[in-house]
């Protein structure tokens, strides 16, 4: 796919570039066959290059063709449609950022132009992002990442779900409390900052989370925090391998302040003392003077 240059929109009799409709096939040449734009001149009338033909097409036949502007702002047409209709919601791939803001792919000829003030967050070319269909005040199409309400109406009551279920969603919008996510049975799902490990996740980034609450409007809150007796093990594992990068000894302990256990071990204090509580019961360390060590074997 080729990306759009900024260029004027422009208008063929009632046709705009975007628009997917049906055209009858009025002549042919090498280059391809030409589509009655309905104009009544020959001289409006859209190609559709022989290149851009899934199957070859004859004089009188009607085809459904995309809409879009060559290089040199030039109607043209192609048999390759859009993913897209304008209003709709999709997941779609950047293809390109520049400072005004980036390009699309909506799965046509064409990438479609993301304004720099309808971008949310820092987007990257490859990033897989949340975004609606629309066309701005100067008839051109375009996308907006911002595609809350269209979601709500999208989406659907959680059903069938319980406490502890896995769901995967992608993100669609940030607050300074956390994430919202569509996942994919369509639940509109939160995550708080303090349920993500690291505290960050990106526009359009896929995860797979813990069903934490279910909301009485059918909404789930999910953790991507792993369940207690898991993590217990995660962070006892964290322990023995300072431990053992420190040749059996570490002068961490029940009594270490907690701002030192996160920033070591990058956990609770809480979380700390039951993973090495967990270490003392299985016999692998013990505590003296404030220091922990690893018991040989």
């Amino acid at each position: 796919m080729i990306e759009n240059k900024k260029v004027e929109v422009k208008t063929v009799g009632e046709h705009r570039p975007g628009d997917v409709c049906e055209l009858k096939v009025v002549r042919e040449n090498e280059m391809g066959a030409f589509l009655d734009a309905g104009t009544g001149n020959t001289s409006d009338d859209i190609l559709l290059h022989k290149q851009q033909q899934d199957t070859p097409v004859k004089v009188g036949d009607m085809v459904k063709v995309y809409l879009y502007l060559d290089p040199h702002g030039r109607m043209t047409a192609s048999r390759k449609l859009p993913k897209m209709r304008e209003g709709q919601l999709g997941y779609v791939k950047v293809l390109s950022v520049t400072r005004d803001g980036g390009f699309v792919d909506i799965g046509a000829e064409r990438g479609v132009f993301l304004p720099y003030s309808e971008m949310r967050g820092h987007v990257s070319p490859g990033q897989l992002v949340w975004a609606k269909l629309y066309r701005d005040k100067t008839g051109r199409q375009a996308v907006s990442m911002r595609v809350e309400e269209e979601m709500v109406r999208a989406s659907k009551p959680a059903v069938d779900v319980k406490v502890g279920d896995e769901v995967t969603g992608t993100v669609y919008n940030i607050l300074p409390e956390g994430f919202f996510l569509i996942t994919m049975e369509r639940y509109i799902a939160f995550i708080h900052r303090s349920e993500v490990p690291g505290g960050r996740l990106d526009f359009g980034q896929k995860v797979t989370g813990r069903i934490a609450f279910v909301r009485e409007d059918g909404r789930i809150n999910l953790s991507l925090r792993p369940q207690k007796e898991q993590a217990r093990v995660l962070d006892a594992d964290l322990i023995l391998s300072l431990l053992e990068k420190r040749k059996g000894s570490m002068p961490y302990g029940d009594d270490t302040p907690a701002e030192i256990i996160k920033d070591v071990f990058g956990i609770s204090k809480s979380a700390f003392k039951r993973a090495l509580g967990k270490l003392m019961k299985d016999g692998k360390v013990k505590q003296e003077n404030g220091w922990t060590s690893l018991i040989e074997e």
